[in-house]
């Protein structure tokens, strides 16, 4: 059974959505209707699984937007945050999107993966301080949502990303300034995550541990963007050891 050894990993940071709670499928679900509106006649859908996968998935908004456009050859103005949601730019699209998700999360709620919530105490019940990071701004809200945050000693999102110039995944700024604040350097931290740009952060940030959560049958280009687990949940995850007094 794949392990955590707490004796050589001292923090573990996760990803939020498709690791934590189950939003994934909300981000998906609101690409699809924004970028399907704005293609009709121009191109085929976006297929709410391979597109979502290899164009947003993972990354902060404004780049999914230009990722998946340039993936169907269209270029479109950037815009500005004063432009209208549904605007043809770049800033009018990623804002429909925002407008959708966050209606999604007020309508629907939020759900946590029972196995990520069973591991977080058995972390913490263990000595292990945990981080969670997302590229949306909407995090601390949706973690709150779901009743975990007491549950995470450090929350790195898109606010902080905007405040901080970080770039988005794949560059591991987001997951190293979760570490930083958590005291731990990167090969003393494991990272959990689902999408295959934060796989690829966590490789290029010399993280000791990457673990992938395979959730839509993407294993072997997880393992080759850097994984060094593969589950398909997180109940296939055993913990070992407890964090020694003082390590960080």
């Amino acid at each position: 059974m794949p392990t955590i050894d707490l004796t050589r990993i001292n923090t573990v940071i996760f990803d939020t959505d498709g690791v934590v709670t189950d939003t994934a499928r909300m981000h998906a679900a609101a690409w699809k209707h924004v970028f399907d509106t704005f293609m009709k006649g121009r191109s085929e859908p976006f297929d709410i699984r391979a597109d979502y996968q290899a164009c947003v998935d993972g990354r902060p908004r404004l780049d999914g937007v230009r990722t998946f456009l340039a993936s169907r050859g269209i270029t479109l103005p950037e815009g500005g945050p004063s432009d209208t949601p549904g605007a043809p730019t770049v800033h009018g699209l990623g804002m429909a999107k925002d407008q959708l998700y966050i209606l999604q999360v007020e309508r629907d709620g939020v759900a946590a993966f029972p196995s990520t919530v069973t591991l977080l105490h058995e972390l913490r019940r263990r000595g292990c301080r945990t981080g969670v990071v997302s590229a949306s701004r909407h995090c601390r809200k949706v973690v709150l949502a779901a009743g975990l945050v007491h549950l995470f000693d450090v929350l790195v999102d898109g606010n902080d990303m905007a405040r901080l110039g970080l770039p988005g995944k794949p560059d591991p700024a987001l997951f190293l300034e979760a570490a930083a604040r958590l005291g731990v350097p990167p090969g003393r931290t494991a990272i959990v995550e689902d999408a295959l740009p934060g796989v690829e952060a966590g490789r290029r940030g010399g993280f000791g541990l990457i673990i992938a959560v395979d959730r839509a049958g993407q294993a072997a280009a997880l393992a080759e963007r850097g994984a060094d687990i593969l589950v398909t949940d997180l109940d296939e995850l055993a913990v070992s050891g407890r964090v020694p007094v003082g390590a960080g």
